[in-house]
């Protein structure tokens, strides 16, 4: 099903990033994971020197390469793109997803790739799913197939903002990270976007290893 656009949250987009850009406590390095024509990078980013954009028309990424000559500039599929381990050579903390349709195979892409993680990591997400969700049809989002699993289909649209942030929590541990403030709220065109914003943070490798040996009954013998 085609994702109809809708641009009519961009002030609530804008104040959701700057928040969260409040709350990161680092020099930010951001990662926009679909950079469309940059209006979000003017009002959020244009001040930040370092950053990475993904852009899969050809034409928009030549407009924010124009646009922004100090970042990393890529021009294809955001989820290949991150899966490979695009934009490595910066230790991202900050990643804004704003697909249009559903974040998930993106988001999964960067938090398994191999790159280097920060401590703390803000994550900002526009995701245009609950729209495809309406009258019970997240069964066929294949991306949702173990949550419907797990939660049942006639839940989803109604609690997605919880099924959301039980997403991004299991999304973020593939990468070693815990969510330590969460935010989200429904809005657009019959509620059908959902903004959401996350700070993360990641555990020591050698307290990772502990919590593994742990749970494996490890710790201790």
């Amino acid at each position: 099903m085609a994702q109809r656009q809708d641009n009519s949250t961009l002030s609530r987009k804008v104040n959701l990033r700057l928040k969260a850009l409040g709350e990161l406590g680092a020099p930010p390095v951001v990662m926009e994971t679909h950079g469309g024509y940059g209006h979000i990078w003017q009002r959020c980013y244009r001040e930040i020197p370092r950053g990475v954009v993904l852009e899969i028309r050809a034409e928009r990424a030549e407009i924010l390469a124009r646009q922004r000559p100090t970042w990393a500039v890529y021009q294809g599929d955001s989820v290949k793109a991150l899966a490979c381990g695009v934009g490595a050579h910066f230790k991202v903390n900050f990643l804004d997803c704003d697909p249009y349709g559903q974040p998930w195979p993106v988001i999964t892409a960067f938090f398994s790739s191999k790159r280097p993680f920060p401590k703390r990591l803000a994550l900002v997400v526009n995701d245009g799913l609950r729209s495809n969700l309406v009258l019970g049809a997240a069964w066929s989002v294949a991306s949702l197939s173990d949550v419907v699993r797990r939660f049942g289909n006639g839940r989803i649209y109604r609690d997605y903002l919880e099924i959301c942030r039980i997403l991004v929590a299991e999304k973020a541990a593939l990468a070693g990270y815990q969510i330590k403030r969460w935010a989200g709220y429904y809005c657009g065109d019959r509620q059908h976007q959902t903004h959401y914003a996350a700070i993360l943070e990641r555990e020591s490798g050698a307290r990772r290893l502990h919590k593994a040996q742990e749970g494996r009954g490890q710790v201790g013998r």
